[in-house]
């Protein structure tokens, strides 16, 4: 019985996270918001969730979702891009040492509101939340503080950037092209085979990673391509924006507006930190300044893969520096908090 109550409480959940995403999705429509199908559901459940609607999106659902983005971002791959590969060794220098810049900024405001060391800098650190969490919490920081740092961040990155593009090119709010139809839809049967097999394989964001890399291959060898028609590229956008805005279930409003505020000042911090290291990137590499600061914008692999897809803004290029960034973070943080015990434990 308690396993029917729980299920019946979670269909509940999902229903109400989706109706709202749905309403928010046709409001930001309507009113010719950009990304209408991702901001809408996003902005909705995180209002929802604070006036203490059970809003939630399984996290089974959002994995299917996650790897349908994974196909369509894979399916950019062609084999022409073998000659830009050559270009991108500086680029990623210029997002790591980005990466450091902005963490160092972002984790110094986060002292100025009270955060201890090690839950500002495990806080401020752009990416790889799980592990941040964890290791955080490992070296004595608080794990309820990490996790809304980095959560309220991917969000706010969210909510920043796609009107920031809208402005500079001039109010167009719809996505990126989309295909007129299902073409090689067959790709999208061999998920149930592909988030297991990336569990298995122990790849970092399997759920996201695996179906790219294998719709890489594919596309990159000219075999098939997945292109989702406009209807399926907003199904995608209003399940995974749900998902995301519904993160806050049961944060009081009160307390959700003060960690909006640390966070807001923080992201907007970190962004203008990393838009230096955009404009040497759009400057020494040669891509337009918007795919630059995508690359380098302090979200999450999976929410900047959307944004790319959608807004059409280079996939490949920024799935690529985003892959490299958790990478980086997720080898260099346990030395980074292995040094931050020590030194907890000297004083």
């Amino acid at each position: 019985m308690k396993g029917s109550r729980f299920s019946a409480a979670s269909a509940r959940a999902l229903a109400v996270s989706l109706g709202v995403g749905a309403l928010g999705g046709l409001l930001f429509q309507l009113l010719n918001l950009p990304l209408a199908w991702m901001l809408g559901p996003l902005v909705a459940n995180l209002l929802a969730s604070a006036k203490g609607a059970s809003v939630a999106v399984p996290e089974p659902l959002r994995n299917v979702f996650l790897a349908v983005m994974g196909l369509v971002l894979g399916s950019q791959v062609t084999p022409e891009l073998a000659h830009r590969v050559l270009d991108w060794p500086l680029s990623a220098a210029l997002l790591l040492l980005g990466v450091a810049a902005s963490t160092a900024v972002a984790s110094a405001w986060y002292r100025r509101c009270g955060f201890d060391p090690v839950s500002a800098w495990f806080g401020a650190a752009p990416g790889a939340m799980t592990a941040m969490i964890l290791l955080g919490e490992k070296c004595g920081g608080d794990p309820q503080r990490i996790a809304v740092a980095q959560s309220l961040r991917i969000i706010l990155v969210i909510l920043f950037l796609p009107p920031l593009f809208w402005a500079f090119e001039g109010g167009e709010g719809s996505l990126g092209p989309a295909a007129s139809s299902l073409e090689h839809g067959w790709m999208l049967l061999t998920i149930p085979l592909l988030i297991p097999l990336g569990r298995w394989l122990r790849i970092p964001s399997s759920a996201l990673l695996t179906p790219l890399l294998m719709a890489a291959l594919l596309s990159g060898l000219d075999l098939a391509s997945l292109a989702l028609p406009q209807w399926g590229m907003n199904l995608m956008l209003w399940v995974l924006g749900s998902a995301i805005g519904s993160r806050f279930q049961g944060m009081t409003r009160r307390l959700l507006g003060r960690y909006l505020w640390q966070s807001g000042v923080a992201t907007l911090l970190a962004l203008m930190a990393l838009a230096v290291f955009a404009e040497l990137i759009h400057r020494t590499v040669g891509v337009g300044r918007d795919v630059a600061l995508l690359a380098l914008a302090p979200g999450g692999i999976g929410e900047m893969a959307i944004l790319a897809v959608a807004l059409d803004i280079d996939p490949v290029f920024v799935a690529f520096h985003h892959l490299l960034r958790m990478i980086t973070l997720m080898v260099f943080a346990p030395f980074w908090a292995r040094w931050l015990l020590s030194r907890r434990r000297a004083h």
